[in-house]
């Protein structure tokens, strides 16, 4: 196990009449097996959610929940306590957004890989039914970690090292349509900053322009794009910023002018290190779309072999048909002649 629970506490949020109320724990929990077990689920699942925004606490807003971390962490301010002040500015701030949100509120300090990590999450809870012994029906309600929208996550190391960074904080910018993100900056007092699909974006550009004037072959692309995007995926999984030096060390040509050197010279606004965007360096390896009742995937190497796409008739022409679709057409046409 990675995961080491320094302090757990949660609190319940409730809302009655339009209004939220706020049950509150009266300790901290006790840390145990089960708690640093149920954590790591809760950091691998935070890790796993796409489309996070980034940002630093700002002097410019209200600097409450700030103010009572950093007295925590001094040793002014027990957990339990900054947890409580900082779940009152949630609570006015629910309010004043006018969301649905019930659940479990989480406040955990823990430590990850070496990294001390402050997050906090509202979890939902989810019921789910079995069948007893007896062949009756029982409900029980559990943690629906999977469908967390609300939660935040400080990189406390980070954040001493660093205040004037605009990356030591996470947090999910939440559903389309919603301002989850509006949202949690006004709760923690944050300004948004380094934005992680535009830096995604840049270095995938960035990426593809050194591979074709070091003239690689076609394979060679294949295969430094997928060493690349493993990389990346293998960042978003820990929750580490990508570092261009070690993806310079993965593409560049020994005898030729690093990919280290070739961005800095072509003045790309890259980052030397920047969280990731998962969905958009799939697109590295994958293309992918959907519309109009059409989903089409499929991995950018079958381009110009299996599958061939004609610009001017706006078709795509698929060589060997994967054979579960095959089955479904064939035994179709059989139904339908």
């Amino acid at each position: 196990m990675t995961t080491e629970v320094q302090k757990l506490v949660v609190h319940y949020v409730d809302k009655k009449d339009e209004k939220i109320e706020i049950h509150l724990r009266n300790d901290e929990m006790i840390v145990n097996d089960k708690v640093n077990v149920f954590i790591e689920q809760l950091h691998h699942a935070y890790n796993g959610k796409p489309g996070k925004g980034f940002c630093g606490f700002s002097g410019e807003k209200n600097g409450s929940v700030a103010t009572a971390m950093q007295s925590y962490r001094m040793g002014d301010l027990h957990f339990w306590n900054m947890t409580e002040q900082a779940t009152e500015i949630l609570k006015e701030e629910l309010n004043k957004y006018a969301f649905n949100e019930t659940g479990y509120l989480i406040f955990c300090h823990y430590q990850y890989v070496a990294t001390d990590y402050m997050l906090i999450a509202m979890v939902n809870i989810k019921d789910h039914y079995s069948i007893t012994s007896e062949l009756d029906l029982a409900a029980s309600r559990h943690l629906d970690i999977s469908k967390m929208q609300l939660a935040a996550r400080i990189d406390l190391q980070q954040w001493s090292a660093d205040p004037e960074s605009n990356r030591y904080i996470s947090f999910i910018k939440g559903r389309a349509g919603r301002k989850v993100a509006d949202f949690f900056l006004d709760f923690l007092g944050c300004e948004e900053g380094i934005d992680a699909k535009h830096q995604s974006k840049v270095m995938l550009e960035a990426v593809e322009d050194y591979l074709s004037e070091q003239e690689y072959d076609k394979q060679e692309k294949t295969d430094l794009r997928k060493q690349v995007f493993e990389y990346c995926s293998d960042c978003v999984t820990t929750g580490s910023d990508a570092q261009v030096d070690a993806l310079s060390d993965t593409i560049s040509k020994s005898d030729g002018v690093d990919f280290d050197t070739f961005y800095k010279e072509q003045s790309y606004e890259l980052e030397e290190s920047f969280p990731v965007d998962k969905k958009t360096v799939t697109s590295m390896v994958k293309f992918s779309g959907m519309g109009a009742g059409v989903s089409i995937s499929f991995e950018r190497k079958h381009l110009g072999e299996r599958i061939h796409y004609n610009e001017h008739s706006d078709t795509l022409t698929i060589q060997g048909v994967p054979p579960n679709l095959k089955e479904q057409l064939q035994k179709y046409l059989v139904d339908n002649n």
